[in-house]
């Protein structure tokens, strides 16, 4: 089987950092086509800087990263430096990257390189969808060259970044309409989902016994990721991004069911908030298959072994 084509967006952050780890070790499984990145978890200059040092830990230097939108579409900024530390992937001690990012922007490399595709491209977005919501924009007919969306992002309970919305929703609303309106193939994996999958001591322990540079890099995030999460939830480090990348590579891990899927766009409690007919109420024709359980286990046991395949030069 041929590797899929896949473009991933993403606003790294700790779990993101991870993500990308975990698709640059699935090279067999990925045509890694470009890594962009959005302001999200941290501001712009951030994300595609740590983009490019996730990349060059994982020794993939060939992988172009392009700098993208540095703000939401309507919206005012917001950030999660008080989750992720002032760099985003604070605990990680990363070399500054080999190279610049690529010249084009992150939106004009997405419709260009969908425009000229030969075969379906997936997406798979870890952050606000600013990007890939004004590659839309910009040039509706990229979605004929779009497989599918796979996008972390949303609950179909309660929220963590207000009591009603998820973060990467919360954070570019209206990026989001966009794109669940948008037609094509579309697979939301939520919060719901995501605090399921943790990174518990254990877990932790297992990979941090690789003892390579991305396992410790990996672990030093996750050690501080995990506490601050401790503090809002009373568990360890939830794997929020890496759930996309594992349920491209193992969907069978996870259960969901297709539904209609709104994002509440007016001022108030529930701005930004994913609403979810999870019992059809609405009559309204399902525009996204919204995942609801993983197997955690399973899900920890990829991610091991994946992060073994990265480069082992020892910490």
């Amino acid at each position: 089987m041929s590797a899929r084509p896949l473009i991933i967006d993403c606003d790294p952050g700790q779990d993101d950092a991870v993500a990308l780890l975990l698709a640059f070790a699935s090279a067999q499984e990925f045509d890694l086509l470009g890594i962009t990145a959005v302001a999200g978890n941290v501001p712009l200059a951030r994300t595609e800087d740590n983009a490019r040092r996730i990349r060059d830990l994982a020794g993939r230097p060939e992988v172009p990263v392009y700098a993208g939108c540095p703000r939401p579409m309507v919206r005012e900024p917001v950030s999660a430096e008080y989750i992720h530390g002032e760099t985003g992937i604070d605990g990680a001690d990363l070399p500054e990257p080999s190279r610049p990012p690529e010249s084009a922007h992150a939106v004009d490399f997405l419709v260009d390189t969908l425009s000229a595709a030969t075969e379906p491209i997936t997406l798979a977005t870890l952050g606000p969808l600013t990007n890939v919501a004004l590659a839309i924009v910009k040039n509706p007919a990229i979605l004929a060259n779009v497989r599918e969306i796979v996008t972390m992002g949303g609950a179909i309970g309660l929220g963590n970044v207000t009591p009603a919305a998820e973060f990467n929703v919360h954070a570019d609303p209206h990026a989001a309409h966009v794109v669940f309106e948008a037609g094509v193939p579309l697979t939301m994996i939520g919060l719901d989902v995501t605090h399921q999958a943790i990174a518990t001591p254990p877990r932790l322990e297992a990979i941090r016994a690789l003892g390579t540079a991305p396992s410790s890099a990996v672990c030093g995030m996750l050690d501080l990721y995990g506490a601050k999460n401790v503090e809002a939830y009373h568990h360890g480090a939830p794997m929020h991004d890496p759930c996309v990348i594992a349920y491209l590579l193992s969907p069978g891990l996870f259960e969901g069911r297709d539904m209609r899927v709104d994002v509440e766009l007016a001022e108030g409690h529930c701005f930004g908030r994913t609403v979810c007919d999870l019992h059809g109420r609405t009559g309204t024709a399902a525009n996204a298959r919204v995942l609801e359980r993983v197997d955690a286990d399973g899900f920890f046991a990829m991610l091991i072994e994946r992060l073994a395949r990265l480069p082992m030069a020892p910490i």
